[in-house]
C-alpha cells in the first residue's frame, strides 16, 4: 500500500489512479479482507480517501478524550461498534470520563452497541441517563463506578431493551431497584456481574428470575444479603441458561442451592462457592453426580465439611473438570485421590490448588501429577508436608510447563476469580 496510483498500460500507455478506478464500496470490499488492526490503520496512511473510509469503517476503539475530542472522534469514526473509555486503578487521568462526556457520547456514537467506563469514578446518574435516553447498548460495564445509583441505571435498563451484558461490580449503592429495572426491560440479559453490590437481596434475584431467563453467566461474589431462597429461584428460572455462578463469600448459602443446582443446572460449567462454609460434603456429591459431565471450574476454598468422600466423588465424576480450588479444607487427606489412582482414565485438571491443607502430602500431590498430563499451576503454599524439597526428592514427571507455587511468588490464575 505505498501507493495510491496503478499502471494500465494501453495502446496509449496511459497511467491510471486507483481511486479513479474503485468505488467507495469496492475499497471497503478491500479493506474488509485486511486482518490484522495493524494492516487496516496502514490502509489509511494511503491518502486522505482512504483514511476517510477507514475511518468510518473501524468498529472498536479505546480513547482518553474530553467532550471536544469526543466530537472528533464520532464526526470520524461514524460506525463505531466498541467504545473503551476504562481506566486502570494504578493510571487514571484527571478529570477522568465525565457526564458530559458521556452526553457527548449518547448523541454522537449512534451505532455504538458495547461500552465500557470500568473504574470511571467520576460519572454520576445524570451522565447514565444521558446514555439510556440516547443509545441502545448491548453491553455496559460501569464495574467500580462508585457513585451510580438505582436511579441511572433504571433508566440504562429502560432504554437499552437489547441490552445482553452488565457488570456493576462494587457499585456499593445499586438496590434490587435495578434488578426489577432489568426484569421488567432486558428480557434478553445473559451475562450480569454485581460483585460487591451488598444492598442486594433475594428479592432483587427472585425480581431477576421472574423477568430475565436467558442468564448464563451471574456473578454475585461477596453479596452477602443473598441467601439459599433467592440464589434456588435463580437456578430454577435459569435451569438450561445458567453456566457460571459465582458465589464467593456469601456466607448465607448452603446445601439448598447446591441441591438446587443439581436438580436444575444441567450444563453448569463454573461454581465458585469459596467460603460458603454451611455447604455440607452431601451436597458435593450431588452436584458432582448431577453436572458431571459439564462442570469445568470448581472453586471451594473454605468450604469445610468438604471430605475425602464428597472430593473424590468429584474427581471420579467430573471427568472435564480443569481447574479445582480445595484451599483450607483442613480435613482433606491423601485418601480424596486414591479411588482416582485406580482408574485407567487421566483428569482434565489444568489447575489445582491445596494451599493450606495440612492433611495433603507429597504421597497425594505424586497421585494427581500421574493422572494430570495437562498440570499447567499447581498451589501448595503452607501445606506443611509438601515443600520443594520434597517433590524433588520424588521425582515426580511434572509436565513441562507445570508451575508450582510454594510460597506466592507466582501470580494465580484468574479462572477461579
Amino acid at each position: 500500500m505505498a501507493s495510491n496510483s496503478i499502471h494500465a498500460h494501453g495502446v496509449s500507455g496511459s497511467e491510471l489512479c486507483i481511486n479513479d478506478v474503485l468505488r467507495d464500496d469496492e475499497l471497503r470490499s478491500v479493506l474488509g479482507r485486511v486482518e490484522t488492526e495493524k494492516d487496516k490503520e496502514t490502509f489509511g496512511l494511503v491518502c486522505k480517501r482512504w483514511l476517510r473510509l477507514q475511518s468510518t469503517e473501524r468498529k472498536k476503539l479505546a480513547a482518553r478524550a474530553g467532550p471536544h475530542m469526543l466530537r472528533k472522534m464520532a464526526d470520524r469514526f461514524t460506525r463505531l461498534h466498541e467504545l473503551d473509555l476504562a481506566q486502570s486503578v494504578s493510571r487514571s487521568f484527571f478529570p477522568g470520563v465525565t457526564d458530559s462526556d458521556l452526553a457527548v457520547i449518547a448523541n454522537g456514537f449512534t451505532c455504538l452497541k458495547i461500552l465500557n467506563l470500568h473504574n470511571c469514578k467520576g460519572i454520576t446518574d445524570a451522565g447514565m441517563k444521558a446514555i439510556g435516553e440516547g443509545l441502545s447498548l448491548q453491553s455496559l460495564d460501569v464495574s467500580y463506578c462508585r457513585k451510580l445509583t438505582d436511579k441511572g441505571l433504571s433508566a440504562v435498563a429502560k432504554g437499552c431493551s437489547d441490552l445482553r451484558i452488565l457488570h456493576m461490580a462494587g457499585c456499593r449503592f445499586v438496590t434490587d431497584g435495578v434488578l426489577e429495572a432489568l426484569s421488567k426491560n432486558c428480557r434478553s440479559l445473559e451475562e450480569l456481574g454485581l460483585q460487591g453490590c451488598t444492598s442486594i437481596t433475594d428479592n432483587g434475584l427472585i425480581y431477576l428470575a421472574s423477568g430475565c431467563q436467558r442468564i448464563r453467566f451471574l456473578d454475585i461474589n461477596k453479596c452477602s444479603n443473598v441467601s439459599d431462597v433467592g440464589v434456588s429461584s435463580i437456578c430454577r428460572a435459569f435451569s438450561s441458561s445458567l453456566k457460571t455462578l459465582k458465589l464467593l463469600d456469601c456466607y448465607k448459602i448452603g446445601d439448598e442451592t447446591i441441591l438446587s443446582l443439581a436438580d436444575c443446572c444441567g450444563n453448569l460449567e463454573t461454581l465458585i462457592i469459596g467460603g460458603c462454609r454451611d455447604v455440607s460434603a452431601e451436597a458435593i456429591k450431588s452436584l458432582a453426580t448431577a453436572c458431571g459431565s459439564s462442570l469445568k471450574n470448581l472453586r471451594m476454598d473454605w468450604c469445610l465439611n468438604i471430605s475425602d468422600s464428597s472430593l473424590s466423588c468429584v474427581l471420579s465424576q467430573c471427568r472435564n473438570l480443569e481447574a479445582l480450588d480445595i484451599g483450607c479444607c483442613e480435613e482433606l487427606t491423601d485418601a480424596s485421590f486414591q479411588f482416582i489412582s485406580n482408574e485407567e482414565s487421566a483428569l482434565s485438571l489444568k489447575i489445582l490448588k491445596v494451599s493450606n491443607c495440612p492433611k495433603i502430602t507429597v504421597t497425594g500431590i505424586g497421585i494427581i501429577v500421574g493422572k494430570c498430563s495437562s498440570l499447567q499451576y499447581l498451589d501448595v503454599r503452607s501445606c506443611p508436608y509438601i515443600t520443594k524439597a520434597g517433590l524433588d526428592g520424588a521425582d515426580f514427571q511434572f509436565p513441562e510447563s507445570c508451575k508450582i507455587n510454594f510460597n506466592g511468588s507466582i501470580s494465580e490464575p484468574v479462572v477461579l476469580l
